[in-house]
């Protein structure tokens, strides 16, 4: 079972590197082969995303990433040679990574690391969004016009909407069978042909609820009461923007993974799992980052693409068991806690499976 370690940059390196000795302490017969992705490549050779980094993730059956870009790289031209745009975008459309699922649950011990006091309530939801369509993947995609106009362009085609549709409707029947369709419907063409096909679809899931929701709204009621989701399905930069709200409502996006799923072929699915977290090139390379959200996704790694859910709840179990016996890195760290550095808290959980 090949596994590619894309690392990356920033606190990337030391995120990852915590998550592949946990893969390499249940799974013995996994090989991790690394490459160069992100600023890291384009200082090496001039590309973000080498053509040998690229063959190494098609001939994987799961790519682990860590991180991309920083400061350093946002004045590149042309804006294709930046890690973000260079990267991760050519990444998700190479590999067919269009189905995008962030999970954002609040951890009992963490409680009070939580901006919203949310009392009995449980914050418990999944954010499936769309990763391959709208604005960010529309050609032509952007154009400036001598520095006074600025044009960018969203696109989505049926067959998008409908198979993000089907994958968000199948994650809400392994959970609590409720989804929430987020668009701009009463603005944008996009977000009509959006909510059109997923009404479309939802009689084939009789079992689930389904509402829809417009985009300003959810993010509201995401503040006022998180625990109301189930499965928010939603575009991709609409989702861009409400995982990352969802995630800070735990407390950390040191805590987030995410996988981006391809279609399942011969009963497998190809994915590719990251933290949700950036670089964050200020604190790299000082022990200071949280490994958390890397090693979640390590976990999800094992629940999809290789259907090893002992494995996975063994390592989510082992996060909530350090955590609960009061380990902290620094972005969660509290009065009462113990602070340790990226290492220590990959020693804890070791510890704790």
């Amino acid at each position: 079972m090949k596994i590619a370690v894309l690392a990356g940059d920033g606190i990337g390196p030391e995120v990852v590197s915590q998550a592949v000795r946990i893969l390499s302490l249940l799974r013995p017969d996994f090989v991790f082969e690394h490459a160069l992705v992100g600023g890291a490549a384009y200082d090496d050779c001039g590309l973000p995303l080498p053509s040998a980094t690229l063959d190494l993730c098609k001939a994987a059956d799961a790519v682990l990433l860590g991180a991309v870009g920083g400061p350093k790289y946002d004045k590149i031209q042309p804006p294709e040679l930046r890690p973000e745009v260079g990267a991760l975008l050519p990444l998700r459309s190479e590999l067919n990574l269009y189905a995008n699922v962030r999970p954002a649950k609040m951890l009992d011990a963490l409680k009070e690391s939580c901006p919203i006091k949310l009392g009995d309530r449980k914050m418990d939801l999944v954010v499936m969004r769309e990763l391959t369509g709208g604005i960010y993947f529309a050609r032509p995609r952007e154009r400036r016009d001598h520095g006074n106009t600025a044009v960018d362009t969203c696109i989505y085609q049926r067959h998008e909407v409908v198979r993000i549709a089907h994958r968000g409707f199948e994650i809400a029947m392994q959970r609590r069978k409720d989804l929430v369709s987020v668009d701009k419907a009463n603005v944008l063409e996009t977000s009509r042909l959006w909510r059109e096909v997923v009404t479309e679809i939802a009689p084939q899931y009789p079992e689930v609820k389904v509402s829809h929701m417009l985009v300003d709204n959810c993010a509201m009621q995401l503040v006022r009461d998180p625990s109301q989701f189930d499965v928010i399905l939603t575009e991709n930069m609409f989702g861009d923007i409400l995982s990352d709200e969802a995630s800070m409502i735990t407390g950390s996006l040191g805590l987030l993974p995410s996988a981006s799923l391809s279609d399942p072929k011969d009963g497998k699915v190809f994915g590719l799992y990251e933290p949700v977290h950036g670089s964050a090139p200020d604190i790299a390379g000082q022990g200071k980052a949280n490994p958390i959200a890397t090693i979640l996704s390590a976990a999800m790694l094992l629940k999809y693409s290789f259907d090893d859910t002992i494995n996975s709840a063994r390592i989510e179990k082992a996060v909530d068991k350090a955590l609960d016996a009061g380990y902290r890195t620094a972005d969660i760290f509290a009065d009462g806690t113990t602070l340790l550095s990226t290492e220590e808290m990959g020693n804890a959980i070791v510890n704790a499976l």
